[in-house]
Formats: C-alpha cells, structure tokens, sequence
C-alpha cells in the first residue's frame, strides 16, 4: 500500500487505519473525502451491501481518519470496491 501524498497514519494506535466504508459523493474522482461523507464498516461485504450508486453512496476502501492542515478529519481512498 502506497501512502504517498498522504497524512500518515498514527502508528502507535489503531485510529488511522485501512476500513472500508460507503463514501457519500456524486463524483468518484477525488482522494481524500471529509469525515462527513464517510461511513465506517466492519468488512468489505458490508460496505459493498451498504452502497448504493444510484444514490451516491460507493463503497471503498480507506484510510483514516487523519486531520488536514485545515482542522478537517478526512479519509484518504484506496480503491473503490464496487
């Protein structure tokens, strides 16, 4: 897992962490996603379950959180899992 460009996870707690989630976005082009439109689950199949395009809401795999220089806490994609 590559991690250039991005805030680097805390390594002495599981805070910063690879998840996966269901991302609330109209548009799939972007890296980093603030806390706000992400949702956390358990496992991949239940994020996959979770999604629904036709709503805007994809599941991926993440990273985070992390705090960005502007105070938000925001989540760093990995891949988009459906």
């Amino acid at each position: 897992m590559s991690l250039q460009g991005f805030v680097p996870p805390d390594p002495e707690t599981e805070v910063s962490g690879v998840r996966f989630a269901v991302i609330q976005t109209p548009r799939r082009n972007r890296k980093r996603y603030p806390a706000g439109c992400v949702t956390l689950f358990d496992s991949a199949s239940e994020a996959i379950a979770a999604a629904d395009p036709d709503r805007n809401r994809h599941a991926a795999q993440v990273v985070g959180p992390s705090k960005s220089s502007e105070g938000q806490y925001i989540f760093y994609l990995m891949e988009w899992l459906a």
